[in-house]
């Protein structure tokens, strides 16, 4: 504090808009505008309404006419200090309240004709656009209709000498003195700077039907930043009022920015006199009712609660440390809050064991006539069956009357809800092999020939009953499906999880191996990380299924090839006079294209592998047939 005081405040504040926007052009031009997508609405709401709450409780005492309290202080304070020093209200009330009034009575009014003239609509919105201009216009007037003949002792407040142009161009100051003075305000700073200027360009992009560039905008409001100060300007953002009246004026290009610079020129260096008599409690009014606007109403809050309960206890908690605490640290709260939740969500991703529901597609009269709800063969075409993979829990919103059967015995499928990364691998993993494990039965109840070389944490029974096991009806385990098509990439982490559960597992199946079959790997990176970990082959076999799909016609002579990523093998082949491909790789026969084919091969391969133990009598136990 005794260093701020012997530093001018406007040295500060061109220091610190020359230090965030050298930060913020940075982030631009590396093209780091997508940082901002993580800055999530509820702490833009937030960020807004606390500030806007802040601003206007402490515009208050100027409002009123108090004095003697700090109104800098937390905003739980200045509200409880206004009503200590209600008695000291006096003639700057009067020039305060009405103006606020007024304001929002000539908005009421122009928002109601707008919709009762709707071909004078654009009208009556410049009319509610201006009402800040006419306000002050006219307070002006009767403040100097009120103190013309007293100007040294005014009867109320006045702004009193402005001083004409540009009175503060210098060079910026940075040294170590002046930057230890706002340097825990320079992220605070960052970080409004970033949130409303591109909340602004974001809703007017979704107003006007146009797309921006994050990076762009980054780029504008950091050369703003940086080179304003040289002229005596703080750090400045997008605003919302200047944005709103441009886009209902019709403005196309920059080119308007030129004609309101020029006009704030001419009032620097002509206007000022008039500056004189503005009342200090009309400007509290026009800036209450400005930020008025920014705090979240109550239909949006409720709209928030429909979309995510959990959220808009987050939003409260920023606006709460707002009020009691400062400005910056209720940002902090609610990105910090946010941002875990985030976190713990990706963490605690559950995946979804699935089942197979066989569906037809009927026409709606059908399911509305409660006469007629059951499937006849002649109500449907063959080609309108297909199957759905739906969890059993039914926790995805699916009807819980359905039956939802099992894709096959010793068969499981299991679909990623977020992703497949370092953060949930173990959470998802977990989920699977305990699933399997309640589901099915050790395929050798023999596996340990000594009771001592059981591990302790081994699952199963102390003593193995052979009769027990063989009147077992559980399958034992024979394929794993994994649903990549939430999977977007993984790392090595959650790959080698995936390595450490598939030796679990075949040892937990031996003597037999388990399959591992993946459908609907999209990323290439993705496929070739399961295939270096050695997932996605098997046996060479002609009897392998794959998905099929025409290439092109034989028109051209030169046959086009088409090549597996990872091996560059050839798989073109030829097929009642049409060019058919495979969809995946051959050398690769378990990545599928989706659920249904996946499905489709394991059951194949097991049925074939039974088939195998039936024939050379290795095995007594014949599984159950699909």
């Amino acid at each position: 504090e005794t260093d701020q005081r012997r530093v001018r405040g406007y040295v500060i504040a061109s220091s610190l808009s020359v230090l965030a926007g050298c930060i913020i052009l940075g982030i631009g031009l590396l093209r780091l505008g997508f940082i901002v997508d993580y800055i999530p609405l509820p702490a833009i709401a937030a960020f807004m309404t606390g500030s806007a709450i802040s601003i206007a409780v402490g515009q208050v005492p100027t409002l009123l006419g108090e004095h003697g309290f700090d109104t800098r202080a937390e905003t739980y304070k200045v509200f409880i200090n206004i009503f200590k020093h209600l008695p000291q209200t006096d003639l700057n009330a009067a020039m305060g309240i009405p103006a606020l009034f007024l304001l929002y009575t000539i908005r009421s009014v122009s928002n109601a004709l707008g919709k009762k003239y709707p071909n004078q609509k654009k009208i009556w919105f410049f009319v509610s656009t201006l009402r800040t201009a006419f306000v002050i216009l006219l307070f002006t007037m009767i403040s100097w209709l009120v103190n013309m003949n007293h100007k040294t002792k005014p009867s109320f407040k006045i702004l009193g000498k402005v001083p004409k142009g540009f009175k503060h161009m210098q060079v910026p100051r940075l040294d170590s003195e002046i930057i230890n003075i706002y340097s825990s305000y320079l992220l605070p700073t960052i970080i409004v700077l970033l949130i409303e200027h591109i909340a602004i360009s974001k809703s007017f992009g979704r107003l006007n039907n146009y797309s921006i560039d994050p990076s762009q905008e980054l780029i504008a409001i950091g050369f703003t930043n940086v080179f304003g100060p040289f002229f005596g300007a703080y750090p400045s953002t997008g605003s919302f009022s200047r944005t709103a009246i441009k886009s209902k004026a019709g403005v196309r290009t920059p080119l308007a920015g030129v004609i309101t610079a020029v006009l704030v020129l001419l009032a620097l260096y002509a206007l000022t006199s008039v500056f004189f008599y503005i009342p200090k409690a009309t400007l509290a009014g026009v800036i209450i009712h400005a930020v008025g606007d920014l705090i979240t109403p109550p239909n949006t809050l409720y709209r928030f609660w429909r979309v995510n309960p959990i959220e808009v206890f987050f939003f409260f908690a920023g606006v709460f440390v707002t009020i009691f605490d400062s400005i910056e640290h209720g940002i902090y709260t609610t990105i910090g809050i946010s941002g875990a939740l985030l976190l713990y969500r990706f963490a605690k991703a559950r995946g979804q064991l699935l089942g197979r529901v066989k569906v037809r597609t009927v026409p709606a009269n059908h399911i509305d006539n409660p006469t007629n709800r059951t499937l006849e063969e002649n109500q449907t075409t063959e080609s309108s069956e297909r199957y759905l993979f739906l969890p059993f829990d039914h926790k995805d919103g699916s009807n819980p009357n359905i039956d939802i059967e099992a894709p096959y015995p010793g068969v499981f499928v299991f679909r990623f809800s977020e992703g497949f990364n370092y953060p949930n691998a173990n959470h998802n993993t977990d989920i699977l092999v305990n699933y399997i494990f309640e589901n099915t039965k050790r395929t050798d109840p023999q596996y340990f020939a000594r009771l001592g070389d059981r591990p302790w944490n081994e699952p199963g029974p102390r003593k193995i009953d052979p009769t027990r096991h063989q009147n077992d009806p559980r399958p034992t385990l024979k394929a794993v499906i994994l649903d990549f098509a939430s999977v977007n990439y993984v790392d090595i982490t959650s790959v080698q999880i995936l390595i450490d559960v598939r030796n679990q597992l075949d040892r937990y199946a031996s003597p037999n191996v388990v399959e591992w079959h993946f459908a609907a790997v999209t990323n290439r990176w993705t496929r070739r990380a399961l295939a270096s970990a050695g997932f996605g082959y098997s046996n060479p076999s002609p009897t392998n299924l794959f998905t099929v799909a025409e290439s092109g016609s034989l028109k051209s002579e030169s046959k086009a090839s088409i090549y597996d990523i990872e091996e560059g093998e050839e798989f073109v082949a030829l097929q009642n006079s049409k060019k058919i491909a495979t969809v995946t790789g051959r050398n690769l026969p378990y990545f599928h294209p989706d659920l249904d084919q996946a499905l489709r091969a394991s059951i194949d391969s097991v049925r074939r592998s039974e088939s195998v133990v039936k024939q050379s009598g290795e095995d007594s136990e014949i599984t159950e047939t699909l």
